[in-house]
């Protein structure tokens, strides 16, 4: 079993973005931050989510046989993978669950932000080094 972590900074000034993937598997902790394309908070959550499923796929042993507990502190995200529908962002929930597709079982859960610090840090800190490149 893993425990995926996501979650997505977003600077509505400037447009850029930037995510933070936290996996935990058999007490250990992998920690990523990445720059992202998408240009508000809602895509970058989406965005961000995906790129964490596709890091665990290259983990994961056998993903067919593997159950992952995701978390995220994005509302739209949560009820999107629940209901396989968002109004205006029906590619992304699409480009979602094709990349939790190759898992057994993906259980999502919201949970508050402090209950999410670590990803939560990683994607600022990611923010805060694209800002400082650009």
């Amino acid at each position: 079993m893993f425990s995926l972590y996501t979650d997505a900074a977003t600077q509505p000034q400037t447009g850029l973005s930037a995510g933070g993937i936290l996996i935990i598997h058999d007490h250990q902790q992998t920690q990523l931050s990445a720059p992202l394309t998408a240009t508000t908070n809602h895509t970058a959550e989406f965005e961000i989510a995906r790129l964490g499923f596709e890091k665990l796929a290259t983990l994961a042993t056998d993903p067919a046989h593997t159950t992952v507990l995701f978390y995220t502190d994005s509302q739209i995200v949560n009820d999107s993978v629940a209901k396989h529908y968002a109004k205006h962002y029906q590619h992304l929930v699409d480009d979602l669950l094709a990349a939790q597709a190759p898992f057994q079982l993906v259980l999502t859960q919201w949970v508050p932000e402090k209950q999410n610090r670590g990803a939560h840090t990683l994607a600022n800190q990611a923010l805060h080094s694209a800002e400082d490149v650009k």
